[in-house]
């Protein structure tokens, strides 16, 4: 394996992106990041491209970019994606498909125009961002949580897919992470003539309430770097507050009806 690499980081202006970036750039790593919009951005401290995940020219533009300048790309981090809160019954179907395009076929679209080089150099990482909110059905975050529920299962396929090649994937799952997500994440609106309103209320302010006393996003950046130099990646990775970590192995042994109360509980439905 290199001591260098060079790394691909999508959605990287910002939040978990920027400080994986960071910390894999103080290592002595090439690190090129992405962003739709990186003249916003121009005293960004690693190179940050401009990149529409959903647009398949324009990866394959910044792929040849890098390509041409480095001659490889050895990682790809797919970070880039939304949130969103509400009450599924009253969510409208654009913002929902602009999320499910985002985190999921983004990626997606992602993998299959890198993986072509990846084979051809005889190496290569692919590390997929999810989330621990893939491990449960969430109130009002249910878009969301399938979104990277979807994300796992894309990537446990591939890893079986690519097992006779050079190439390994794995999911990494952040929970509450101190970052400004809640100020990016598309809301449904509060209505107070709502069936759900006291309840997406209280969820609102608990959801806030987490992401801000979550883990600092350089957590997430040293479990990056140390994923990067395992020899045989597993298919799932966690990092976040120890409570939220064992949530899929409290669902695999609690009675459903109890797991689905403490879920309730944490979110302030009762």
């Amino acid at each position: 394996m290199k001591n260098k690499h060079i790394i691909l980081i999508t959605g990287a202006s910002s939040g978990i992106g920027l400080a994986i970036g960071q910390h894999l750039t103080t290592l002595g790593h090439i690190v090129v990041g992405s962003s739709r919009t990186p003249e916003k951005y121009p005293n960004h401290p690693f190179d940050l491209v401009a990149l529409d995940v959903l647009n398949t020219a324009s990866i394959q533009n910044v792929i040849q970019d890098i390509q041409n300048k480095y001659g490889r790309i050895d990682v790809l981090i797919n970070n880039a994606g939304m949130g969103m809160a509400g009450p599924l019954a009253e969510m409208e179907m654009d913002p929902i498909n602009k999320l499910l395009d985002v985190n999921l076929k983004g990626p997606i679209l992602l993998i299959q125009q890198l993986i072509p080089y990846m084979v051809e150099q005889k190496y290569g990482r692919i590390i997929n961002i999810a989330s621990i909110a893939g491990n449960n059905g969430l109130p009002f975050r249910s878009i969301y949580a399938a979104s990277k529920a979807a994300l796992m299962r894309v990537t446990e396929s591939l890893r079986l897919e690519l097992r006779h090649t050079p190439i390994q994937c794995t999911v990494l799952s952040p929970g509450s992470i101190n970052t400004p997500i809640a100020t990016h994440r598309y809301y449904a609106p509060l209505k107070e003539n709502s069936l759900y309103y006291t309840q997406f209320k209280n969820a609102l302010s608990d959801m806030d309430s987490h992401v801000t006393k979550g883990l600092s996003p350089s957590t997430v950046a040293y479990t990056v770097a140390k994923l990067i130099k395992v020899n045989n990646l597993k298919p799932h990775y966690t990092v976040g507050p120890w409570l939220e970590k064992c949530s899929a192995v409290l669902k695999f042994f609690l009675p459903q009806r109890m797991y689905e109360n403490l879920i309730a509980s944490f979110y302030n439905l009762n």
